[in-house]
């Protein structure tokens, strides 16, 4: 099959559903230095919102195969996305620590399964043209990133006690969706009689499953604690330095629509060993300057370079499942719980110990592990010929 696909009324559903929870991403990742300001808390506490998030990645993907097989994965979206206006809800209500530690959890839950679900359902959708079509649904999904990130910095400069509230907005915006979105005439969903996917994986899909945490890892480390190192570089603001982020998300935003069109000629492995390089040189960049406007354009090019990493990543877990495609991506979201959950918060507890400035060096770590893994373990996706 090309690589090329229809831009239909499934694919915008799907992809909106997914700027929505991204919004979400956004606005909180880099706020963490606003957050801690708001609650009076060291970075080793705030990572710990990091970490809710991660144990919800973590039981989403447990949850996966089961939510699929008994709901379907287009009704499993909506769910989702109910579960995170919930919890999203909840974080902007009960300002302290206690509380919206928990509501991370929740949000984080119905964020998580949104996100699994759109793996699947593109993936069975578009076949081999999910190597083009997933990024450019990401690539939708970081306009909502891009927006959540202005507009919560922007909120945070004006006006300082109500940066919070700005993520509501996504509640209405998910409400508008489901009431246009969902398919009012669909078919029942039947459970497959042999239950939900499961059994044994290979030794290459858990090799290449360490890698994707690897590659996770070094996005959530860097979007969640970029701000911070740029307030220790540069000396700018906490909401300033938030704004800032968003040039991360614009790269992310251009290379997830452009990317696979670009380097949509070379195998999926090359195309993924690509990005990472560019990540590689854009954070070093990052991690040397002390001057706003190259860190800014070091920060777009972290961006382009981690944008394609985890729609790659997901399709190669895919391909080496053996076609048990629900499962896969179940064990990806546990991948992914754990680096949100580790990353960041291990980040924080090196930066409160040695400096921002050091602990970063952990992120040249993880990327030398995703490139290595990469190429050690080669993708089983055919490619179109």
């Amino acid at each position: 099959m090309p690589k090329s696909f229809h831009r239909d009324r499934f694919f915008w559903v799907v992809a909106v559903q997914t700027a929505i929870v991204n919004f979400y991403l956004g606005g909180f990742g880099p706020a963490q230095s606003l957050l801690r300001a708001d609650q009076g808390t060291s970075l080793t506490i705030a990572g710990l919102h990091g970490t809710a998030m991660g144990i919800a990645s973590i039981l989403a993907g447990w949850a996966n195969p089961q939510i699929a097989h008994r709901f379907g994965r287009s009704k499993a979206s909506w769910i989702g996305l109910s579960i995170f206006v919930t919890g999203i809800t909840l974080f902007v209500i009960s300002p302290p620590v206690y509380i919206t530690i928990p509501a991370t959890l929740i949000t984080g839950f119905g964020t998580s399964v949104v996100i699994n679900t759109m793996l699947t359902k593109m993936s069975s959708h578009y076949g081999k043209a999910a190597e083009v079509a997933i990024p450019q649904a990401n690539g939708i999904a970081s306009v909502g990133f891009v927006i959540g990130t202005a507009l919560i910095g922007t909120i945070a400069i004006a006006f300082p006690n109500l940066w919070r509230v700005g993520l509501l907005l996504a509640v209405p915006v998910a409400l508008i969706l489901f009431l246009i979105g969902r398919e009012k005439d669909q078919e029942e969903h039947v459970p497959d009689e042999d239950g939900p996917q499961g059994g044994k994986l290979s030794r290459n899909f858990w090799i290449a499953w360490v890698g994707f945490i690897a590659c996770i890892s070094s996005e959530f480390a860097t979007s969640f604690w970029a701000a911070a190192l740029l307030e220790d570089r540069v000396g700018s603001t906490a909401a300033i330095s938030t704004v800032a982020i968003v040039a991360m998300g614009t790269g992310m935003g251009i290379g997830r629509w452009y990317g696979g069109l670009v380097l949509g000629h070379l195998k999926l492995d090359t195309q993924l060993l690509t990005v990472i390089a560019l990540q590689f040189i854009g954070f070093v960049g990052f991690w040397l300057s002390h001057r706003m406007i190259i860190s800014l354009i070091c920060l777009f090019m972290v961006g382009m370079g981690i944008s394609m990493q985890f729609g790659l990543s997901s399709i190669r877990l895919i391909g080496l499942s053996e076609g048990r495609p629900d499962l896969a991506i179940g064990r990806a979201a546990l991948a992914a719980g754990i680096a949100i959950a580790g990353a960041p918060f291990l980040l924080g507890l090196l930066g409160d110990n040695f400096g921002i400035s050091r602990a970063y060096i952990m992120v040249f770590a993880l990327i030398a592990i995703a490139f290595v893994i990469v190429k050690a373990i080669p993708s089983k996706v055919i490619e179109a010929v």
